[in-house]
């Protein structure tokens, strides 16, 4: 079987157990890399051609406007197809409910046709919030597992937990 593991993270200023810390790699890519070590697989990072404020709170705001209106971010590099691949883990830090919307500007591209999807959403106290319902809508003709929620302040101490969960849905 083969893996994929799509991520959008944030580095720098990250809400952080009620606070603000900056952090050198993003919670969610700390999570990507967790599954990629635990199942193999190839790893496609996000990222926007207009980057997000490296202010925490400037960046929520942006993030809230581009839910508000639907938006699709421009990314750097798109995926063309995943044709190869059987498992799909869909990663992001959980922004007001869901992926940031970059992470749907990729997803819209694909055919789900077959594939088996996982929902994987860092987060403040949100745990997977609607991200799994979200990727239903997207994923057309996808099959879907279980998702994982990890608690962004404690990424860097979850590689067990995202391992064994990793394990379990991608046989």
């Amino acid at each position: 079987m083969a893996n994929l593991i799509i991520y959008y993270s944030r580095k720098g200023e990250n809400y952080w157990n009620g606070g603000i810390k900056n952090i050198k790699k993003g919670n969610t890519e700390t999570v990507a890399e967790f599954i990629q070590k635990a199942v193999g697989g190839d790893i496609f990072e996000i990222e926007t051609v207009k980057e997000y404020s490296p202010d925490y709170y400037v960046c929520i705001d942006e993030a809230k406007a581009e839910l508000k209106e639907n938006a699709r971010p421009e990314l750097k590099k798109y995926l063309d197809n995943i044709d190869e691949y059987d498992n799909i883990f869909v990663c992001g830090p959980c922004w007001w409910g869901t992926y940031p919307m970059a992470v749907l500007t990729q997803l819209e591209k694909l055919d789900w046709s077959g594939k088996k999807v996982m929902a994987v959403m860092t987060h403040e106290g949100s745990g997977l919030a609607s991200s799994e319902r979200d990727l239903k809508k997207i994923c057309k003709g996808a099959v879907f597992e279980k998702g994982l929620a990890i608690h962004g302040a404690e990424a860097a101490r979850s590689e067990k937990a995202v391992a064994a969960w990793s394990k379990s849905v991608a046989e």
